[in-house]
C-alpha cells in the first residue's frame, strides 16, 4: 500500500489472505528528500537520518539494519549499524536520473546477516508526482512488500473492520491548568443561571458517539480532581430544571445521562461483578432452553431432548417460567441485598440525584419519580445491559451462543421491567411476558425498599478523592519470574545485566529471590514506591521493560528496572504495582522513560543523573480496569478540542453584541435569543465567563503551535552539503 493512500478510517469487509512471516514488519524511518537539477540533469538526494522500533530479527532481540535506496535503475546502500532497533545513519545518498519515464523512490530496510540471506525489515515508496511536488520530509511507517495475491477473492473468508485513527498532541500539564480551573469552577456555581461556562458550552455542542466519549473523559477528569459529586450534581440540576414532563426525565442521551452512566461503569464495575457474575455463569454453564414468546418457541427442539412426546406450548411456557424465575430470584436477592457492598460514591451520587428530583417534582402524583430517576440508571443502564451482553462488562470472556443469548435477553427484559417499577407492565407488544408479572410485581416492592436504603447514607466521602488502599496488606496479589537489571552492571552487555528472579507483590512489600523456595529474599516496601512506568525499548534495546521508582528515608530516588516476557504480563504487573501503591503520598509527576547510560539519559540526553524527568507519569488513581487510567492532561485535551468547535458560536452569542447592549432597556430591545430576559448583571457575568474561556482557548492554541514548531525543528535535517 502506498503511503499516500493510508486511510484515517475503515468500515468495510476485507478478504483474508495468506500470511508470509517474512513480510511482517514494524517501525518507522525518518527521511528528507530533495530533487535538484544541474547541467548534468536531475539528481535525487535522499538523506537517511534514522529509524525506530524496527522488528527484531536476531536471537539477541535486535537487528543489524541498513537501508537500500532505489530510484529507477540506480541503487545505493547505507552503512550497517550492529545490534540495534533504533539506528542513526545520518547519511546522504545521491542518485542520478536515467533516461526514460519518471521513476518512484523506494527505500528498503534490511537486517544484515553474516550467514544466509538478509532479513527484510520494511519499505516505503513514493510515486514520481510526490517527489516532484512535495518531496518527503519526516517520519514514515514501514510497509511490507506488496504481493500480487493479497486478495484471495474471499476463498479464505472475510472480516469486517471498523477502524478510526485519531491522533492528538498532549501538552505538559501546566498548559491545561487554566482550563481545568474553569471546568472545576463551573460545577461550583448555580447551574440554572450558567450559560457561558465550559460545561454549558460542551452540553450544547456534543451529540451521539461524541457525547458518550466526552462524558467518559469528563467523569474521569472530575474523579481525578475529587469533584465527581459536584460535577454530576451540576449536570443533574441543569437537566432537571429544563424537564417539564417527569416521564421524560433522563430518558434522552443527554450529557447528564451519559455522564451518570459512565460514572457507574468506572466506579461500580467490581460491584456489578460481585452481584451478577454467579448467576450469569450459571446461565452460560447450564444452557437451559427458555422461551415465553409463542412465535419463537421451537417445539421440535424440545421434542428432541424429551422422551414424553411432543410438548405443547403451554408446557414449554410453564417449564420456561420456572427456569426464568429460578435465575431471576437469585439476581434480585443479590441486588436488594447489596446495599452494604455498593460503593459509597454511587450511594452519594444517587442521594444527590434523588434530592434534586424531589425538589423539582414535589407533587404527590409524582411520588415515584425520585425512585424512577435512580432505578433508570441502576437497572436500565447498568444491570440490564450487563445481563444482556456480559462480555461488554467483562463478566464473560466470550459472547454467548444464540440459545444462551436469548435466555439473557429474557432475563434482561424482566430486570428492565422491574427497574421501570411496573410502569407500562402489561402494555405494548410483549404481552407474552405476562406469566412473569406476578414475580415482577413482587420484586418491585423489594426494589423500592432497596432504593430507600441505598440513599440512606451519611458522610461527605467524595468519589475520586484521596486514594485508598486497593490491595490488602498481607495478601499476595501477583507473583512470577521477571528479569531484574543489576544495580551497577559494570559495563556488561545489556542482555547479561538482567538476571532472572522470582517476584512476589503484596499490599506491603515487593520481594524477590532466586526461586520461589529461596529463603533469602530482598524486598522493596510498597510505601516507598513513587512511580511505576514503562521504559522505552531504546533504553536497553529490550522490549517489555518497566521501572519502579522508590524513595528511601533520606529522600533519594532509586530506580529498579524489570523486564517481562510479553506485553500482557507487562500490563498486569503495571496494574498490580500501581494499585498496591495507590495511596502513597508524594507521587512523582514526571520521570525518565529512558535509562541513564554512558553518562546521559537515553530519552532526553541530559547529562545529570538527578535531572528532572522529561515525561509525565501515570500517578493518578485509576478505577476498575487499569488499562484505562485517569490521565487528566489527555482528558483536558479532548475537552479543549470539543470547545474549539463552539468557539465562534460562543463569541457571537456573548461578545459581539456587547457594545450594543449597554442598558436594561437595550438588553430588552436588542438582546439575542440566548440572553433574552436575563438581567444586566447576569449578562455581564456570562460575557466575562465567555471572554475568560476564549482567552484560555487562545493560550492553548498558541502552546500547540509552539510545540508543533519545536517538533518540526527536531525532525528537520541539517543543511545538505553539495
Amino acid at each position: 500500500m502506498c503511503w499516500t493512500r493510508i486511510p484515517w478510517g475503515i468500515d468495510s469487509w476485507i478478504n483474508l489472505s495468506h500470511v508470509d512471516p517474512d513480510a511482517e514488519v514494524q517501525g518507522e524511518i525518518c527521511l528528507a528528500v530533495q530533487m535538484l537539477e544541474d547541467v548534468r540533469g536531475r539528481c535525487l538526494r535522499c538523506h537517511v537520518l534514522q529509524a525506530r522500533d524496527l522488528a527484531p530479527r536476531d536471537i539477541s532481540g535486535t537487528s543489524d539494519p541498513f537501508a537500500r535506496v532505489f530510484w529507477g535503475s540506480q541503487s545505493l546502500e547505507t552503512s550497517t549499524i550492529k545490534k540495534t532497533r533504533f539506528p542513526h545513519w545520518d547519511e546522504v545518498l545521491e542518485l542520478r536520473e536515467m533516461p526514460g519515464s519518471p521513476s518512484p523512490l523506494r527505500v528498503e530496510l534490511w537486517d544484515w546477516d553474516m550467514v544466509g540471506k538478509n532479513d527484510f525489515l520494511g519499505m516505503v515508496e513514493f510515486p514520481p508526482q510526490v517527489l516532484q511536488q512535495n518531496p518527503p520530509n519526516g517520519w514514515f511507517h514501514l510497509l511490507p512488500f506488496p504481493r500480487a495475491e493479497e486478495d484471495s477473492g474471499g476463498s479464505l473468508g472475510a472480516l469486517r473492520l471498523k477502524v478510526r485513527l485519531t491522533e492528538d498532541r498532549i501538552l505538559p500539564s501546566q498548559y491545561y491548568q487554566p482550563l481545568r480551573e474553569l471546568l472545576m469552577a463551573s460545577v461550583l456555581g448555580p447551574a440554572e443561571e450558567d450559560a457561558a461556562s465550559p460545561l454549558a458550552v460542551l452540553e450544547e455542542l456534543t451529540s451521539g458517539d461524541c457525547r458518550q466519549e466526552l462524558a467518559t473523559k469528563l467523569v474521569k477528569l472530575f474523579l481525578g480532581q475529587g469533584l465527581a459529586g459536584p460535577f454530576l450534581d451540576y449536570l443533574t440540576r441543569r437537566e432537571v430544571a429544563r424537564t417539564t414532563d417527569p416521564n421524560t426525565l433522563f430518558r434522552s442521551n443527554s450529557l447528564a445521562s451519559k455522564s451518570m452512566e459512565q460514572f457507574l461503569k468506572l466506579v461500580g464495575m467490581p460491584y456489578l461483578h460481585e452481584v451478577l457474575r454467579p448467576v450469569i455463569n450459571r446461565v452460560f454453564e447450564e444452557r437451559k432452553y427458555m422461551e415465553l414468546d409463542p412465535c419463537k418457541m421451537d417445539l421440535g427442539r424440545t421434542r428432541r431432548i424429551s422422551f414424553k412426546g411432543a410438548p405443547s406450548e403451554e408446557h414449554v411456557r410453564e417449564v420456561s417460567l420456572g427456569l426464568l424465575t429460578g435465575y431471576l430470584g437469585p439476581i434480585m436477592d443479590a441486588i436488594v441485598g447489596s446495599v452494604g457492598r455498593c460503593p459509597p460514591a454511587i450511594c452519594l451520587a444517587f442521594k444527590q440525584l434523588r434530592h434534586c428530583v424531589e425538589e423539582r417534582f414535589p407533587q404527590a402524583e409524582h411520588e415515584d419519580v425520585k425512585n424512577l430517576a435512580i432505578s433508570g440508571f441502576l437497572f436500565l443502564r447498568f444491570f440490564a445491559p450487563a445481563i444482556l451482553t456480559p462480555k461488554l462488562f467483562d463478566l464473560r470472556d466470550q459472547h454467548a451462543d444464540p440459545q444462551t443469548s436469548r435466555s439473557l435477553l429474557l432475563l434482561a427484559k424482566a430486570v428492565q421491567s422491574i427497574g421501570n417499577l411496573g410502569q407500562q407492565l402489561g402494555q405494548g407488544k410483549e404481552l407474552w411476558m405476562s406469566p412473569l408479572h406476578p414475580f415482577l410485581l413482587q420484586s418491585i416492592s423489594r426494589v423500592r425498599d432497596f432504593l430507600d436504603q441505598l440513599v440512606d447514607v451519611d458522610g461527605k466521602e467524595e468519589p475520586g478523592g484521596p486514594a485508598r488502599a486497593l490491595v490488602p496488606p498481607s495478601v499476595t496479589v501477583r507473583e512470577g519470574y521477571l528479569l531484574k537489571r543489576k544495580e551497577e552492571p559494570s559495563g556488561l552487555a545489556t542482555r547479561f545485566a538482567f538476571k532472572k528472579r522470582y517476584f512476589r507483590l503484596s499490599g506491603e512489600m515487593l520481594s524477590y529471590s532466586r526461586n520461589p523456595e529461596w529463603q533469602t529474599r530482598s524486598s522493596i516496601p510498597v510505601s516507598h514506591i513513587r512511580a511505576v512506568e514503562r521504559v522505552d525499548e531504546g533504553a536497553f534495546q529490550l522490549p517489555h521493560v518497566m521501572q519502579v521508582v522508590t524513595q528511601d528515608g533520606a529522600g533519594a530516588l532509586h530506580t529498579t528496572y524489570l523486564q517481562c516476557k510479553n506485553v500482557n504480563e507487562l500490563n498486569q504487573w503495571l496494574s498490580a504495582l500501581r494499585k498496591a501503591s495507590a495511596p502513597n503520598p508524594d507521587k512523582l509527576a514526571a520521570c525518565h522513560p529512558g535509562a541513564f547510560r554512558s553518562a546521559h539519559w537515553t530519552c532526553c540526553l541530559q547529562a545529570e543523573r538527578s535531572a528532572a524527568g522529561c515525561s509525565r507519569t501515570h500517578s493518578a488513581v485509576t478505577l476498575g480496569d487499569w488499562s484505562d487510567p485517569l490521565d487528566p492532561d489527555a482528558e483536558t485535551q479532548m475537552v479543549y478540542r470539543q470547545l474549539l468547535l463552539g468557539r465562534d458560536r460562543l463569541r457571537m452569542k456573548f461578545l459581539e453584541d456587547s457594545n450594543l447592549v449597554t442598558t436594561p432597556e437595550a438588553d430588552t430591545e436588542k438582546g439575542s435569543s440566548a440572553t433574552e430576559g436575563a438581567c444586566p448583571d447576569a449578562l455581564a457575568h456570562q460575557r466575562e465567563a465567555a471572554a475568560r474561556l476564549l482567552e484560555v482557548l487562545a493560550d492553548l492554541d498558541q502552546a500547540h503551535e509552539e510545540f508543533q514548531h519545536q517538533e518540526q525543528r527536531k525532525v528537520a535535517p541539517g543543511p545538505l552539503r553539495p
